[in-house]
């Protein structure tokens, strides 16, 4: 990594503190090295762990931050050793702008699980810098950390490259991409109703599983769900007792897992997404009893993202988005809060982001 990380001037929005309020911030990004792509970035989608980190509630922020992972723009320039990218293509980054190179982990495409990657924002760079993300009017990243952005895709999928990439990596890992397969999505927010549209395209049958029923009609309705479940219903849940192959948990917060385990059948697979901050409890006797699995996932590699957007773009498969205004991002906060927004926000940093 080079040493020359501030002679870039760039612009961006900032939090200064754990109140997590973000201002105008001014900074540098460093020149582009010769491996590097400087671009113009347009849209940046925003994601609930940006939220966390905002407010310090993981414990490991960096101030001042500019957040974003989810970034999509236009290449303004490259170095001399870029292979992959010209000028005036569109390009995105999402979660991880550096990693060893080196490890098992790297040497498979697994970026994501190398023990010294460096995330877009929030991270520290070998020289000790701070990495910035995508709240902001550019982004310089290492090639390899960007992804080709297809013509016929929408900038303003963005999120496609935190939400997309974290459902799209376990249902292929797990085998849960199978037509013909019953997949439960539990929670349908972000990263939920994503899945259900994956699963969908992927030839699935797809039961939401959600604690009301208040998001029946749009899972059914809008997103193509074939059946809905609710899980305080006791009588419903006995009913698909042994019904589903898989099951994409997207839930953040503390929640029992002894019924979605019972909904699985033998050798049915629970993918964890969500990030609970405290431990959840997990009983194993149902586990053992059908040779079931739980495991986790976390975004993908740096080939498996590109294979993703790939494929979305080939099968017109995009988040539901509320595009808005970069000075409206304290807002958003606020509604994202509140679960107030269907399904994710991206802020239109092309054409609103004022440096005056």
């Amino acid at each position: 990594m080079e040493k020359s990380h501030e002679n870039v001037k760039a612009f961006g929005w900032a939090a200064r503190d754990t109140s997590g309020v973000l201002s105008p911030f001014n900074f540098s990004r460093r020149v582009t090295g010769e491996k590097d792509v400087q671009f113009k970035v347009m849209y940046c989608g925003i994601c609930h762990t940006d939220l966390h980190q905002l407010k310090n509630e993981w414990s490991n922020s960096i101030y001042p931050m500019v957040p974003g992972h989810e970034v999509v723009g236009v290449v303004t320039e490259i170095g001399t050793k870029v292979e992959k990218f010209k000028i005036g293509d569109k390009v995105g980054v999402g979660g991880l702008v550096e990693s060893c190179r080196k490890c098992e982990n790297c040497d498979n495409d697994l970026e994501n699980y190398c023990r010294d990657q460096i995330m877009t924002y929030n991270g520290v760079y070998t020289d000790g810098t701070t990495t910035y993300g995508g709240y902001s009017d550019i982004m310089v990243t290492n090639e390899h950390y960007v992804v080709y952005w297809p013509e016929n895709l929408p900038m303003e999928a963005a999120p496609l490259l935190c939400a997309g990439i974290t459902i799209y990596s376990p249902l292929k890992y797990f085998g849960l991409d199978k037509s013909g397969m019953h997949i439960g999505v539990v929670g349908l927010g972000g990263l939920g109703h994503m899945a259900v549209k994956f699963a969908k395209v992927l030839g699935t049958k797809v039961t939401v599983i959600s604690t009301s029923l208040s998001k029946k009609d749009e899972a059914i309705e809008h997103l193509g769900a074939d059946s809905f479940l609710v899980s305080r219903d006791l009588d419903q849940m006995q009913a698909a007792a042994g019904s589903l192959d898989g099951i994409i948990d997207t839930v953040s917060v503390i929640h029992p897992l002894l019924p979605l385990i019972n909904l699985l059948k033998t050798h049915g697979k629970l993918a964890m997404l969500g990030a609970p901050e405290k431990p959840l409890e997990l009983p194993v006797i149902p586990l053992l009893l059908g040779r079931k699995l739980v495991a986790g996932s976390f975004i993908g590699g740096m080939k498996e993202i590109q294979e993703m957007v790939d494929f979305v773009a080939k099968h017109s498969i995009t988040p539901d988005v509320e595009v808005v205004p970069m000075d409206y991002v304290n807002t958003t906060f606020e509604r994202l809060l509140k679960s107030n927004v269907k399904y994710r926000f991206v802020l239109d940093i092309g054409n609103t982001l004022n440096k005056n």
